[in-house]
């Protein structure tokens, strides 16, 4: 009997002083959500108490719904139930301990365009050009432990030392943390002090999507529930995060490294039409690297309405595809909430959003780097990202990561060695970037070869002097001017502002947070367009996966050695079987058989060489591996034929 039918199941009748950990593989669809609930209220019901359970979610959205459908439960004392992120609840950790007081540390996040300051002033030497410090950096924020078998904590190879070392100092230097430093900080805290009252804090921790956690993650969660159960839920087959360094063995061994671990499995798909389970299951039997196991599809399930398409160009996708939802839409088939549109390029994701909106069916895109979007090495394109950053240095002028970006914009460089040269004077003459500026500028000291960084920070000054007065919409006006397309995602994240009172701290909090830590809509009234990692957790009517060419899905390596070919390959093989899961009727697969060869390029698809504006494409790989019940491909003219609905609206 499955956990999750019963309240009484064998995974549930573990009594709540039994402190055996608990494994339970939870296939997409297969109640999840609710096996979780019912573990919380069988906890509840045998008098622990709420305030000692923690469950771990992998996004904020997750943890708010689970919060609240908690709270919901009816037992006594569940709005008390911790449901946190595991960085949420690492920071409230490492400030209720005092830590960053005591390290010295300030847990000022960099964002992902900062970032890539950070690494261009390391980059150079030892450590390679900025592709070899990102990998490095990856690396870092999993407390150095790449594979599943690593142990996390200090690196052992020399290289890899001299840039944590480096790092350190860079992050110290300007007074910030990486997002992702937050859990091995955490960890080293925990490991080091056994006496600390948060290693007891909890008997019971429940840990969703635990494939996605790393190594350092898995350690961290251990320490947190040693005196007490450890439950972790989760399913081999949608581990997508190895770019973070998590990977299915996590979950796969769990029982390795856990003694006396007791089972469960949920495999039975409540979401999902018959044809896509089909399909799901010989798509992901081609990863060899697994347990072999099947998605089963509930009796009376219906076969659902599965398309695969092909046309003849982005622009054909685009307009084909959205003419296709808005019929759908009108036919009162599909809510626009429930209709989902993914695309392995935010270009594809762009071009189906405005052909809905086009065609007065509201869109809306959700791409991660889209509020922030820009190349800081152009001259042109960066202007949301200076934008943010002046937003920053007026809530703090001494904000020394802000102070770096802004003197950096606008350089194919970055202006790296300026920097440099001036934080080796701020270092020895105990000053901080702005205030050296100040004295470079007003001429009392000459550094040499900072000359470059004069006119960026004269720029500053003047600019900060013309809205140093504002607040509320005045101010996001001035920052953010409505009649600039590129202000527009950036407005919409900051559209609840109070009018007179938001000071410049208080938006560049909200605009912070918003874009570290995005929040993924539920109850919407527009279609969503997004990326294939982020529809992990949805559920909706209608899925639709454009820009299914090879080269893109999967985006094929040509780097590395076969192995690690092989494991990119087989992650990329899961992202999609979680992309094909996540509808309970439609699905339509989409291809195109061209591309603009410089977009082909800017998007890094692999195109046959040659020299013509437009370069050929084929379908996906996955497409071919979806077995006998994927319907035939149709072109683009004939889906829409056959549906009735004419070439042109």
């Amino acid at each position: 009997m499955k956990w999750d039918q019963d309240l009484d199941g064998p995974a549930l009748r573990i009594a709540a002083t039994n402190h055996s950990p608990l494994r339970v593989i939870a296939g997409p669809g297969t109640g999840k959500t609710f096996a979780l609930m019912r573990r919380v209220t069988r906890l509840l019901e045998q008098g622990v108490s709420p305030k000692r359970i923690l469950v771990v979610t992998f996004t904020r959205t997750a943890a708010r719904d689970l919060q609240q459908e908690i709270k919901e439960l009816g037992v006594g004392g569940a709005d008390k139930v911790k449901a946190r992120t595991l960085h949420s609840f690492c920071f409230g950790l490492l400030g209720r301990e005092e830590v960053f007081s005591h390290t010295e540390r300030i847990p000022r996040p960099l964002l992902g365009f900062e970032e890539k300051f950070l690494l261009q002033d390391l980059a150079g030497g030892q450590f390679g050009g900025v592709r070899d410090c990102t990998k490095r950096l990856a690396a870092f924020n999993a407390d150095w432990a790449r594979l599943q078998t690593d142990e996390p904590g200090w690196p052992s190879d020399p290289t890899d030392r001299a840039f944590h070392l480096a790092l350190q100092q860079w992050l110290k230097f300007h007074g910030a943390m990486l997002i992702g430093e937050i859990v091995p900080v955490t960890l080293e805290y925990l490991r080091d002090n056994p006496l600390s009252g948060s290693r007891e804090t909890f008997d019971h921790v429940i840990v969703d999507e635990y494939q996605d956690l790393n190594r350092a993650e898995q350690e961290l969660l251990d320490l947190v529930a040693e005196g007490g159960s450890l439950a972790v839920v989760g399913d081999e087959d949608q581990s997508i995060y190895s770019f973070k360094h998590a990977h299915p063995e996590g979950i796969a061994s769990f029982a390795h490294t856990h003694d006396n671990t007791h089972d469960e499995a949920l495999g039975a798909c409540r979401r999902c039409p018959r044809l896509v389970i089909d399909m799901a299951n010989h798509l992901i039997a081609n990863n060899q690297a697994r347990q072999p196991r099947v998605l089963e599809a509930m009796t009376g399930c219906t076969n659902g309405e599965i398309h695969v398409v092909q046309w003849g160009s982005m622009e054909a996708e685009a307009e084909g595809i959205a003419r296709f939802i808005k019929a759908r839409i009108q036919a009162g088939e599909v809510e626009p909430g429930r209709a989902l549109v993914l695309a392995p390029r935010r270009q594809f994701g762009y071009a189906i959003r405005d052909a809905l909106n086009r065609l007065q069916t509201p869109a809306h895109s959700f791409f991660h780097e889209e509020a922030l979007e820009g190349n800081p090495k152009q001259t042109t394109g960066w202007e949301p990202q200076e934008a943010f950053t002046l937003l920053t240095l007026l809530a703090d002028p001494n904000d020394a990561v802000a102070l770096r970006c802004w003197c950096g914009f606008g350089s194919s460089t970055l202006r790296s060695n300026p920097w440099n040269r001036l934080r080796v004077y701020c270092e020895d003459a105990g000053l901080t970037p702005h205030e050296a500026l100040e004295r470079i500028t007003a001429g009392e000291v000459k550094v040499a070869y900072t000359t470059g960084l004069v006119p960026r920070f004269q720029a500053l000054e003047a600019k900060l002097e013309g809205i140093a007065t504002l607040k509320g919409r005045a101010l996001l006006d001035a920052v953010l001017p409505d009649s600039e397309e590129w202000a527009e995602p950036l407005r919409i994240l900051a559209e609840d502002i109070d009018d007179d009172e938001t000071s410049a701290e208080d938006l560049r909090e909200l605009l912070r947070v918003a874009i570290s830590q995005p929040e993924l809509p539920l109850d919407v009234d527009y279609v969503r367009v997004m990326s294939l990692h982020k529809s992990k957790g949805l559920t909706v009517d209608m899925v639709v996966v454009a820009g299914c060419i090879q080269g893109l899905i999967p985006h094929t390596r040509r780097d590395g050695s076969q192995a690690e070919q092989q494991r990119s390959m087989e992650e990329q093989r899961r992202l999609f079987y979680v992309v094909l899961t996540r509808t309970r009727q439609t699905l339509v697969l989409s291809s195109v058989a061209s591309l603009p060869r410089d977009l082909a390029h800017l998007m890094g698809a692999h195109v046959p060489n040659g020299y013509g504006r437009t370069a050929s494409t084929i379908a996906s790989q996955f497409l071919r591996e979806l077995g006998p019940s994927k319907p035939r491909a149709v072109a683009g003219d004939v889906f829409l034929q056959t549906l009735g609905l004419p070439e042109q609206e």
